[in-house]
């Protein structure tokens, strides 16, 4: 019997080109790209067959998924890429390569990994509290990676720089699973992030 899949057809995960320290980060990402290729959503990520990039990616193939990479040449050329996956798209710059992995997104989730992935991961929820897109954005949080962010999104809140509604375009859990149902339950958050001229900061 084949599992219930959520509403979303495509997930982009943003992960690192590294391993980590710990067992847990390679057995979560394993864990997620087996659990996406089993529920026959397509993986788009970064191209790459390193670190957890590649275990992901590894894992959602491995589970009969179907995975899409998007990676800059010059990545490519250093032969970091991933050349067994389902398809691999090679880019100029890193603006495009984002750009592609959300168009071609239904949903976003973020393993732990470096800057890059802290990157990625606030422009998508930058433009979710935009308006620029209504996708689910969801943290994957193994061994608590994501409590610091968590804990500095609640410092940017209580000092008057972020909206208490917006800490809502971010899913949090350690269980993927969990995580897939909150996200499949996402609602949209239709408040403008800018002050009006009535309006003053409560905390």
């Amino acid at each position: 019997m084949s599992e219930p899949r959520p509403r979303f057809r495509s997930i982009c995960v943003f992960c690192g080109s590294r391993p980590g320290s710990f067992d847990e980060y390679p057995r979560a990402a394993k864990t997620l790209g087996a659990l996406l290729g089993r529920k026959g959503i397509e993986l788009i990520y970064g191209g790459g067959h390193v670190g957890l990039m590649g275990m992901v990616a590894d894992a959602a193939l491995q589970a009969g998924g179907r995975v899409t990479g998007v990676i800059t040449r010059a990545l490519h050329d250093k032969e970091i890429a991933h050349t067994g996956i389902t398809d691999l798209i090679v880019v100029e710059s890193m603006h495009q390569r984002k750009a592609m992995m959300s168009e071609k997104a239904e949903a976003f989730i973020a393993l732990p990994g470096g800057f890059g992935t802290f990157e990625e991961l606030f422009e998508v929820v930058t433009w979710a509290q935009l308006g620029i897109h209504e996708k689910p954005v969801g943290l994957l949080n193994v061994r608590g990676y994501y409590d610091p962010v968590m804990q500095q999104v609640d410092v940017a809140i209580a000092e008057g720089f972020v909206r208490a509604e917006h800490r809502n375009l971010l899913a949090i859990t350690e269980d993927p699973e969990l995580l897939l149902i909150q996200m499949d339950n996402y609602k949209p958050v239709h408040v403008p992030k800018w002050l009006d001229r009535t309006e003053t900061w409560t905390t």
